[in-house]
């Protein structure tokens, strides 16, 4: 999309100046900023989805009950889309309970199970937790440097000489 070029004359009428790339910081919030971080990361448990999933039966249950009471009146608000609204909630209430696997597993027990089955230390930098299905049910990905058993190689298909001339 082309800048329109009343907009630059505007800006200098009002004695702005578009912003730089070094006038622009973005920075973590500090609780998010790992660099200063000692001691061990505990991953979030999977079962707190489990609080939402009892949300939404609740607010679920209010939306089919208000149907239910206004059900003999003509109702302006309360109407067939509550009661639709209702069971919505509730079975994705009953998604999010399913989906509220509990994280036995830590990242402490996962690279202790693959440094047995590979033989050799595991740092803690090379364990990502996915999730995996329907349910989002929580697995381990370890990244480990030995045999390759299986590889890929792709060209890029960006030109960065053609971007440099954009700027």
């Amino acid at each position: 999309m082309a800048e329109d070029p009343d907009q630059d004359d505007e800006r200098a009428d009002r004695g702005t100046q578009p912003l730089s790339d070094d006038d622009i910081r973005d920075a973590l919030p500090e609780d998010l900023d790992a660099a200063g971080f000692v001691g061990p990361y505990l991953f979030p448990n999977n079962n707190r989805r489990r609080i939402p999933a009892v949300i939404y039966w609740v607010l679920g249950a209010l939306c089919i009950l208000a149907w239910g009471l206004t059900r003999g009146s003509a109702p302006v608000i309360v109407n067939a889309g509550t009661l639709w609204a209702g069971i919505g909630l509730i079975a994705f209430g009953g998604y999010s309970w399913l989906a509220g696997w509990d994280l036995d597993v830590d990242e402490r027990d996962a690279l202790v199970v693959a440094v047995k089955k590979v033989g050799f230390p595991v740092g803690h930098a090379s364990a990502q937790m996915g999730w995996r299905g329907t349910r989002s049910r929580p697995t381990w990905r370890i990244l480990l440097y030995g045999d390759v058993v299986e590889w890929f190689v792709e060209d890029n298909p960006e030109t960065w000489d053609e971007r440099a001339d954009d700027r």
